[in-house]
């Protein structure tokens, strides 16, 4: 009994402790980005290093599997205590880093994988008892984060959908510009647990400068500037401003978007639609990959819902 409440004592020592050096880790990393960038631009921009979901999870592991190893435990209880460590990370984050639950979803898969990671490497270095590797392999992760800290994070990105309407281009255009409030079901799983999802357009001119508004759901609202209004060709738009939701501010910038539409010539329309955005969150192979799949989806939302309009007027 004894041997057992000394064991539990070990692994939640483990846990604790690497919680509480992820938040200090990840903590600091944020005021010093936000600090840099401020000085850089004027205001904080919430960057998101890769150190954050890579390297400060394999130190989380590494640190429980400082604690743990002495219990010779198996792998799957291992993986299993990684996973209570990694769920507690995310509940600490939301609770004191206040970010939005869906981007935590998002994170939840790299914090878990790269945690497990350090966990099992740690198991194997520890039972080689050289105290001098471990030291070294920690002094080398935090040179690697204090790096990750001061090198330049930019990453802007454009996607690009197309959808066949069919029905002549005088019939679609109008409903690119502005389009009335979108019934269709939602069928992105994002959408269906929280995430916003467009609704409405609306402009207050026809003309290039005039202001237009893409309105989502929960009532957040783009405010747009159209810098190209070429009738039955093309409307560009900068975003002027986002709204302040948990789940997109300070990790994305949704800088412009587009309409354009080809008349194939036989009744039928070609439309494009291209958004370009700048990601705050790293590593961007990895959030690039959500990031593109929310923004097709929110076009393709938004563009069915035309081609359907459109249809329906032929």
């Amino acid at each position: 009994m004894e041997r057992n409440t000394h064991d539990k004592s070990r692994i939640y020592k483990g846990i604790l402790v690497a919680n509480f050096i992820s938040l200090v880790v990840v903590g600091f990393s944020k005021y010093l980005m936000d600090n840099l960038e401020s000085n850089k631009m004027g205001s904080g921009s919430g960057i998101l290093i890769y150190s954050s979901f890579i390297l400060v999870p394999i130190l989380m592991g590494l640190v429980c599997a400082w604690y743990w190893h002495p219990l010779q435990l198996k792998t799957s209880r291992y993986i299993g205590w990684s996973a209570v460590a990694s769920v507690i990370a995310v509940l600490a984050s939301f609770i004191f880093l206040k970010e939005g639950f869906i981007c935590l979803i998002i994170v939840s898969p790299l914090i878990f994988g790269f945690m497990v990671t350090g966990a099992l490497v740690g198991r194997i270095i520890y039972r080689r008892r050289n105290n001098t590797l471990n030291m070294s392999l920690f002094g080398v992760i935090f040179i690697l984060i204090a790096a990750d800290n001061f090198s330049e994070h930019e990453n802007v990105n454009m996607v690009s959908d197309t959808i066949l309407v069919n029905a002549p281009i005088d019939k679609v255009w109008p409903l690119v510009v502005e389009y009335e409030s979108i019934t269709l079901k939602e069928n992105y799983w994002l959408f269906e647990i929280g995430m916003p999802s467009p609704v409405q357009s609306t402009v207050d001119g026809h003309e290039a400068g005039a202001g237009r508004k893409c309105i989502f759901s929960n009532g957040y609202v783009f405010e747009e500037k159209m810098i190209v209004y070429k009738p039955n060709e093309e409307l560009t738009f900068d975003i002027i401003s986002q709204p302040h939701d948990p789940e997109i501010m300070g990790h994305i910038d949704i800088l412009r978007g587009q309409f354009i539409l080809k008349d194939n010539g036989d009744g039928t329309t070609m439309l494009i639609g291209n958004s370009w955005y700048k990601l705050y969150v790293f590593p961007a192979w990895y959030f690039n990959i959500w990031s593109e799949s929310i923004t097709r989806n929110v076009h393709l939302r938004v563009m069915e819902h035309i081609k359907i309009l459109s249809e329906k007027n032929v």
